[in-house]
C-alpha cells in the first residue's frame, strides 16, 4: 500500500469512528477516559493521523463493539486472495467437491445481484394531486384509492411480463407535495389510499414473483412533519427539538422566529439530526413496521450520500436484523451521485448504490459517437485490474429515472434506444427501468419535474418493450444468466460506435457486441473460440472470420467454450 493510500484509509477509519461516537452520544472526553488515552490522542485517531498506534485504534473499535468486524476483515479466509489460496491448497480430487459459483451465485441472501429493477413513482403514475391538502374531499371513491391502479390497470402483470423481479416504489407515505417532504412515516399518503391498499399492492407483486423496495426518505422531512410542527408550536420546550439542527437565535424564510438546517438550501425541506439517538430509534421502529406491516424486501435510501455514516451503519444493522428474521436479504440501495461509491457501498452500509457515473457515459457515448467514454467507465468500475473500483459489486444502473430527462428525450437518435438498453442489461451491476420508458415515452426536466413523473393509464407494449423483455430473459433465465449477472468484465474491442466485451462466470462466457451505428458493421476481435449461440434470438453464431452486427443492435453470444 502506498503512503497516500494508507493515509486515506486512516482518514476514512477516523471519520467512521467519529461517526460511531456521535451515534452513541459519547463525548470525546468520555471516550478518551474509557480507553485510557489523552483527548489529543483521540482527536488524532478521528482525524486519521497515521502516526497513532494501531493498538489505540483497535481500542476505540473495541469500545463500540466493532473489534469482531475488524478482525473478520483481516482474516485471510474472508479475503478474495485468501479464498483463492485456500481453494488452491485443496487436493485436486477434493477440489471438485467444493461448492461452485454456479451453485450459490443467486441464493436468497444475494437475490438482488440477479435482479432487474422496475421503478414506479406512485404519486405520478397514479395521478395524485401535486399538493396534499390532507383530505380526499370531492374525490371519487376510486380517487381515494389511487394506489390500487397499479393492480387494477395491469401494472403488476406488465412488470412480470417484462421480466422484472424487483419493483422500486418511490415515496408512498404522507407528504406535503412530491413525497420527499414527509409528514408522517406511518401513514400512506391520503392522495394514494390506505395502508390496506399498499399491502394489496405489495401482495400482488409478491404473488407475481416480484420483490418490493420502498423509498426511505430519512435525511430530511417536510415542514408538515408532525414532530417539526410540535417544535413550531412549543419551540425549546418541544420534546422533538433535538431531532433537528435549530438555531434559536436565528430566523427562517417563513418567519418562524428560529432558524434550522435544510437540505440543499431548500427552505421547506428540514434536515434531520442523526446525532439524536431518540430520532434514530424512532426511524428504526418505522422501518421494522414497514417490513412487518407490508412485507417489503428492502429500501431505496434517498440522498444516501448526505446521510451521516454512523446513521447509515445503524440502518445496516437494522437491515441485517431483518435479514436474519426473514431468512433472505433485506436490501439497502443508496442514492449516490458522485465520489467514491465504496464510501456508501460496503458491508457496513448499502448493498448497492446508484451509478450516476455510468448513466452519463451511457447516453453521452451514443450522442457523441464516442463509445470510448462508456468503455472507460465500465473498465474502471468492473475490470480485473488492481485499481478498478467496484469489481464484484452490484451498482444500480439506469438510463433515466424520476430526476433526469427520459432517455427517449436525451438521445439525439431515438433508434439508439435498443442498443443503449442492450448495453444496460449486459454491463456489470443491476439494470433499472423507469416506468413508461420501456415503450419510449419522452419527458424533459423542468421545474418540479412533473413531466418526468406523469400519470399514465394502462401500460403499453411495442417493439422496444418486447426488446427489453428479451434482454431480461437473456440476463436472468438463460444459460448465460450467471455470466451476465455476476461475471467479470473484459473489453475485447472499442470503436467510436461499437463496443465488444466479455462477461464470464461459472464456466460460462458471454460476448456482448453493441453497434450504435446506422449501418451494419463487421467486427473483428479475439473471441477465444469459434462457435456461439445468440441468447436473444437463439440463432447459432460463428465467431471466427468476423462477426456481423446489424444497425442499432446488441448481441449476447454464449460461447461454446
Amino acid at each position: 500500500m502506498t503512503r497516500e493510500a494508507s493515509s486515506e484509509a486512516m482518514r476514512r477509519i477516523g471519520l467512521s469512528l467519529k461517526s460511531w461516537r456521535a451515534m452513541g452520544g459519547v463525548t470525546a472526553d468520555e471516550l478518551a477516559e474509557a480507553i485510557g488515552v489523552s483527548r489529543d490522542t483521540l482527536s488524532r485517531v478521528e482525524r486519521g493521523d497515521s502516526s497513532v498506534g494501531v493498538g489505540t485504534v483497535l481500542d476505540v473499535c473495541g469500545e463500540f463493539g466493532l473489534l469482531d468486524k475488524v478482525m473478520g476483515a483481516v482474516d485471510p479466509a474472508n479475503s478474495k486472495v485468501g479464498k483463492i489460496g485456500l481453494l488452491h491448497g485443496v487436493p485436486k480430487r477434493v477440489r471438485k467437491a467444493q461448492p461452485t459459483v454456479a451453485q450459490d451465485w443467486r441464493t436468497s441472501m444475494n437475490w438482488y445481484d440477479g435482479s432487474f429493477v422496475y421503478q414506479i413513482y406512485p404519486l405520478g403514475l397514479c395521478g395524485a394531486p401535486w399538493a396534499n391538502d390532507g383530505s380526499s374531499e370531492g374525490a371519487t371513491n376510486e380517487d381515494e384509492h389511487r394506489l390500487l391502479k397499479i393492480v387494477n390497470d395491469g401494472w403488476v402483470d406488465h412488470v412480470s411480463k417484462l421480466g422484472s423481479n424487483c419493483v422500486m416504489l418511490n415515496p408512498v407515505f404522507e407528504s406535503d407535495a412530491h413525497g420527499y417532504d414527509t409528514r408522517d412515516y406511518t401513514k400512506v399518503d391520503a392522495r394514494l389510499g390506505t395502508s390496506e391498499d399498499l399491502r394489496a399492492v405489495v401482495d400482488a407483486f409478491h404473488a407475481a414473483g416480484v420483490r418490493v423496495l420502498l423509498d426511505g426518505v430519512f435525511n430530511h422531512v417536510g415542514r408538515g412533519f408532525w414532530a417539526f410542527q410540535d417544535v413550531l408550536a412549543n419551540r425549546e420546550n418541544s420534546p422533538y427539538a433535538g431531532w433537528f439542527n435549530i438555531d434559536w437565535g436565528g430566523d427562517s424564510s417563513y418567519g418562524d422566529g428560529f432558524g434550522y438546517e435544510t437540505w440543499a438550501g431548500v427552505p421547506y425541506l428540514v434536515k434531520l439530526n442523526h446525532n439524536n439517538l431518540e430520532l434514530n430509534e424512532y426511524l428504526g421502529t418505522v422501518i421494522r413496521g414497514w417490513e412487518a406491516d407490508y412485507g417489503i424486501d428492502g429500501l431505496r435510501l434517498d440522498v444516501a450520500y448526505c446521510l451521516d455514516l454512523g446513521f447509515l451503519g445503524y440502518l445496516r444493522r437494522i437491515a441485517d436484523e431483518l435479514t436474519e428474521k426473514r431468512g433472505e436479504k433485506f436490501v439497502l440501495v443508496g442514492e449516490t451521485m458522485f465520489g467514491d461509491y465504496n464510501r456508501w457501498m460496503n458491508d457496513g452500509a448499502c448493498d448497492s448504490v446508484y451509478n450516476y457515473e455510468a448513466y452519463k457515459g451511457l447516453w453521452s457515448s451514443m450522442n457523441s459517437a464516442n463509445m470510448h467514454e462508456i468503455a472507460y467507465t465500465l473498465e474502471r468500475q468492473g475490470g480485473d485490474r488492481p485499481w478498478d473500483l467496484y469489481t464484484g459489486k452490484h451498482l444500480l444502473n439506469f438510463v433515466d429515472n424520476h430526476d433526469v430527462p427520459r432517455i427517449a428525450t436525451q438521445l439525439s437518435d431515438k433508434k439508439q434506444l435498443k442498443p443503449i438498453y442492450g448495453l444496460l442489461f449486459a454491463m456489470c451491476g443491476v439494470p433499472c427501468v423507469y416506468y413508461g420508458s420501456e415503450w419510449g415515452i419522452e419527458g424533459e426536466q423542468n421545474f418540479g419535474d412533473h413531466e418526468l413523473r406523469p400519470a399514465l393509464d394502462a401500460p403499453e407494449w411495442n417493439d422496444l418493450t418486447e426488446w427489453i423483455s428479451a434482454l431480461s430473459a437473456a440476463r436472468l433465465t438463460s444459460e448465460g444468466a450467471e455470466a451476465l449477472c455476476n461475471g467479470d468484465y473484459h473489453e475485447l474491442q472499442c470503436q467510436p460506435q461499437q463496443l465488444v466485451f466479455q462477461r464470464s462466470a461459472g464456466g460460462k462466457r458471454v460476448i456482448v457486441a453493441v453497434n450504435a451505428a446506422s449501418e451494419p458493421v463487421t467486427l473483428h476481435f479475439d473471441a477465444g473460440g469459434g462457435r456461439a449461440t445468440d441468447l436473444i434470438t437463439g440463432d447459432p453464431h460463428a465467431l471466427g472470420g468476423g462477426s456481423q452486427t446489424a444497425a442499432y443492435s446488441t448481441a449476447y453470444w454464449l460461447c461454446e467454450r
